[in-house]
């Protein structure tokens, strides 16, 4: 789509303390289409006066604003308002999905008509989850155990999913009754401009959802602030570990989703074209840009010959287009970055001696936009480049074990410990190695996850977990009350 407008109201201004304000300076940001290569928006750029007003406006209202002082009944009605407001604007948060992240607009349109399922799922928990529970003691007459707001959080957003990571954000901060601070990705901002707009029509209490775009050097100020109490980051593990290095050195709260190395492991009795076209089915999904992709696949050495054939012919097939073309199945890259960093892998993949089996160029028919062929590697060393680094694009590597047992192995062996996906026939077999290997989620058959559950990583991979329950825990602190007696509002 050549002539795709930003559909979002104030592209020049930010939203602070429940109203659009003017940036501290001219700066701004070049938005780009990332099927076009086109500017989609210009937005403005956050300098460092504009993050110490954003964090004092937050501030004041978990300090001294109602938000955190109403009963999580009152925050679950305001969820379910803010739910409804995001959905009447799927159509706006698919288009930009599309233009800034490359993700295909039949896939965004569709995630864009539920993107109010995540809050309505915490406005519900409010109902359930015990926020004080009394406990037994010597120590007192009663021991209560309350779950309080963490305070300020600043929630940074990637470029990838912007709607959805958003939500498993800022919807648990919000019923905890923290008061947040988003800053999107410089490369994909609208997703934070039509929350904004959504959080003014239903008239959210002043300074509880704020939210400016800026650049890493400034985003950094954010990460450093003494007003923040809690940083929430999905990205890279690298950005990862500057930003633990930095609440680590004043003691703030941090919950890190990062990076992902995810293996695939082959078992014998599983029919490998089966799993061939499984995985090639998920693997163009925002053109491998997921950090749950199943992008290191582990097979026994005598089958690992078919397993690429395989693969090569069905993932090679995968129709690669416009990403408002409903005929394609895989859209852009986000960036030109992106896309110089994939190439680069795939010509290190070569030079370390992998078996380039389909891809590995750009598409011939796409003259302009961040487009890369689906590629596959096959006989990939797990000590090589391509085996141990993200790539977060879509390159397969398929490496061969000697055994089961070192297939098990060769998947763990990595940083990263994010996801998994074990193929065999056997379910006691799939849980025994879901039990072995060292993720934060192991599927069967198929690249699978729930959010609604739980999502997150071991190792490297990440600090926390967010969606279900879990997620809102790294929202609250932990207070223990001992008592002389039972207060009148809790003997009810």
């Amino acid at each position: 789509m050549d002539t795709a407008t930003a559909p979002i109201a104030h592209p020049d201004r930010f939203f602070v303390g429940g109203e659009w304000i003017a940036p501290s300076t001219a700066k701004t940001i070049d938005v780009l289409n990332s099927g076009t290569e086109n500017l989609f928006v210009k937005v403005a750029e956050a300098q460092e006066k504009d993050v110490e007003r954003t964090v004092a406006a937050a501030r004041e209202a978990f300090d001294n604003g109602p938000w955190p002082r109403l009963t999580h009944a009152e925050r679950a009605d305001y969820l379910r308002a803010l739910a409804d407001a995001i959905e009447v604007r799927a159509e706006a948060t698919a288009l930009t999905w599309t233009v800034e992240s490359g993700f295909l607009h039949s896939h965004a349109t569709m995630a864009g008509r539920h993107g109010g399922a995540t809050y309505r799922w915490y406005a519900d928990l409010a109902e359930t989850y015990p926020f004080v529970q009394e406990h037994p003691t010597k120590a007192a007459k009663v021991a209560l155990l309350v779950r309080e707001p963490v305070g300020v959080v600043a929630a940074i957003i990637p470029w990838n999913g912007p709607p959805s990571t958003i939500a498993y954000k800022i919807a648990p901060a919000l019923l905890a009754g923290c008061t947040v601070i988003v800053k999107p990705a410089p490369e994909a901002p609208s997703a934070a401009y039509i929350l904004a707009e959504a959080c003014e029509e239903i008239g959210l209490p002043p300074g509880v959802v704020n939210f400016i775009t800026a650049e890493r050097e400034v985003s950094e100020m954010l990460v450093r602030h003494p007003g923040v109490d809690k940083v929430t980051f999905t990205g890279s593990t690298a950005a990862g570990k500057r930003i633990g290095a930095a609440c680590g050195e004043r003691i703030a709260r941090c919950t890190l989703e990062l990076g992902g190395k995810s293996a695939a492991v082959i078992l014998d009795d599983y029919d490998v074209e089966t799993a061939a076209r499984t995985i090639a089915r998920l693997a163009p999904v925002m053109a491998g840009q997921v950090c749950s992709s199943l992008t290191r696949i582990v097979v026994t050495r005598d089958r690992h010959d078919r397993l690429v054939e395989a693969l090569a012919q069905s993932f090679g097939a995968t129709r690669v287009g416009d990403p408002f073309d409903g005929e394609s199945q895989m859209g852009p890259l986000a960036m030109a970055r992106q896309r110089d960093r994939v190439e680069g892998y795939i010509a290190k993949g070569k030079s370390e001696g992998a078996t380039l089996a389909t891809g590995g160029g750009r598409p011939k028919h796409m003259n302009r936009g961040y487009y890369i062929e689906p590629t596959v590697f096959g006989n990939v060393d797990n000590h090589s480049t391509i085996a141990r680094e993200e790539i977060f694009g879509p390159v397969l590597s398929v490496i061969p074990a000697d055994s089961e047992a070192q297939a098990i192995a060769i998947a763990n062996d990595t940083i990263y410990g994010l996801n998994a996906s074990v193929f065999t026939n056997d379910v006691d077999r799939a849980y025994a190695a879901s039990r072995a290997l060292r993720t934060g989620n192991v599927g069967h058959n198929a690249l699978r996850w729930d959010q609604n559950i739980v999502f997150g990583g071991f190792k490297q991979s990440g600090i926390g977990r967010e969606g279900g329950v879990e997620g809102l825990l790294p929202f609250l602190e932990a207070k223990l009350v001992l008592l002389d007696g039972m207060p009148s509002k809790l003997q009810a």
